[in-house]
């Protein structure tokens, strides 16, 4: 924020000619005062979002997932997003991890990813509506099944037990699976208007897409497209440590 405002005020005391400049001087000045407040205005709005949201998915944790006692729940997706941006988000995703109690407690307990599914008007002029969003809880071995599945649909590979062994030693990147700098398995190279689809579960359907993971949602009949850059941050939240 602070380089932010640097940079708007000299930008401001270049673009003002030197003919006239006393009396042009405060207008500047509050114009870049109210560009800075705008700014600050739209952080907070993110900000206040991010925070409903983290409380609403630890009610839903609360409410739905009792043998939860001590765990540290935070959102993966609003950091450095404007309003827009997430208003337009298809899926919220939290991390969260169990804890022992203690002074300044380490996080070294079992994971989880919560994956919040949202519909059309799930940002209104009222807020967030939550009802508007799907949650699912995922644990490291069924995001090792839904990836080894999303590896198949991907590629033109097919043995689970050696995808699941790369995805545990290695990490997707936009090409696909690698370990170090070795390429174990890499996805189609698709068009924009090309898919490749595959039942997952009862829930929901893979399809591939280029640079994207498309979940279909078989109850609302709805397509959500999942960034390969939010894959990635999951994966590496399960697996980061092999």
């Amino acid at each position: 924020m602070k380089k932010i405002i640097l940079t708007i005020l000299l930008l401001s005391m270049c673009i003002v000619p030197k003919t006239g400049y006393s009396q042009q001087k405060g207008a500047v000045v509050a114009a870049a005062a109210g560009a800075l407040l705008a700014i600050g205005a739209g952080v907070a709005a993110v900000e206040q979002m991010k925070e409903r949201a983290e409380l609403t998915a630890t009610q839903y944790i609360l409410s739905n997932n009792p043998e939860f006692e001590n765990f540290s729940l935070k959102t993966l997706d609003f950091d450095g997003k404007k309003l827009k941006d997430i208003s337009n988000t298809s899926v919220i995703t939290f991390k969260i991890q169990e804890f022992i109690p203690t002074d300044k407690p380490k996080l070294n307990g079992k994971k989880h990813i919560l994956l919040g599914f949202t519909s059309y008007g799930w940002i209104n002029e009222y807020g967030i509506d939550y009802e508007k969003v799907m949650w699912f809880l995922i644990d490291s071995e069924e995001w090792l099944n839904m990836m080894t599945v999303y590896v198949k649909t991907a590629s033109g590979e097919d043995r689970d037990n050696y995808i699941k062994e790369s995805l545990t030693n290695g990490k997707i990147v936009n090409k696909g699976v690698k370990i170090k700098s070795k390429m174990e398995v890499p996805f189609y190279q698709l068009s924009g208007d090309l898919y490749v689809t595959k039942d997952y579960n009862d829930e929901i359907k893979f399809i591939y897409n280029e640079k994207s993971l498309g979940i279909f949602l078989k109850e609302t009949k709805n397509l959500v497209q999942m960034g390969r850059g939010s894959i990635i941050d999951i994966h590496e939240f399960f697996f980061k440590e092999n």
